[in-house]
């Protein structure tokens, strides 16, 4: 049994789309962060996407009692391509039919040059199933990306991407999914320590 703590970064107070561009985290509120290093588990892997919003959580909430693994190229959040750094409005205004299929009817549709919600859920289990399988029987903190988080309560739930995009996953939550071999068990969703 290997259990994966989800972490979502610290806000970026970006007002457009941020996939695989690189944004600072805001990791100010100095309170909330002790609250989350404390509730995480001791002794668990640390791991995070390699994008510096989710390295700089990882280091923030890091510990001693913390093993660091490599930054994941596997974990970043959804390439949104050439709607990365748009507003939703432009957006919506450059591609109205698309984006709204992208929102609407998630799954193969994908923004241009980026990846759709089917690529992105694959690309994040492979990761996943890897890491799982060379850290069987562990508790592993994965400081990710919305996106990345919710593919993987898709997984667990075995729900729809519409019900999956529907969650609310706040900045400095802990989303708690515990893998078997028989399958998943999700424990917590969005939980704020």
């Amino acid at each position: 049994m290997t259990t994966w703590h989800w972490v979502r970064h610290g806000p970026t107070h970006e007002k457009a789309f941020v996939g695989w561009r690189d944004v600072p985290a805001d990791l100010s509120d100095a309170d909330q962060i002790a609250r989350l290093r404390a509730y995480l588990p001791q002794n668990a892997l640390l791991i995070s996407s390699d994008l510096i919003r989710a390295v700089q959580t990882a280091d923030a909430i890091a510990g001693s009692r913390h093993t660091r693994l490599s930054h994941d190229r596997g974990l970043r959040e959804m390439n949104f391509g050439v709607w990365d750094g748009m507003h939703f409005k432009d957006v919506a205004e450059r591609d109205p039919d698309l984006s709204r299929a992208f929102w609407e009817m998630p799954g193969d549709v994908r923004p241009p040059e980026g990846e759709s919600w089917n690529m992105t859920a694959e690309r994040v289990a492979s990761t996943v199933l890897r890491l799982t399988d060379a850290h069987t029987a562990q508790h592993i903190v994965a400081v990710a990306h919305i996106g990345v988080i919710l593919t993987q309560i898709q997984r667990a739930l075995k729900i729809t991407p519409e019900k999956a995009i529907a969650q609310k996953i706040d900045n400095l939550s802990v989303t708690r999914i515990t893998l078997t071999t028989e399958g998943a068990r999700v424990f917590e969703i969005n939980h704020l320590p």
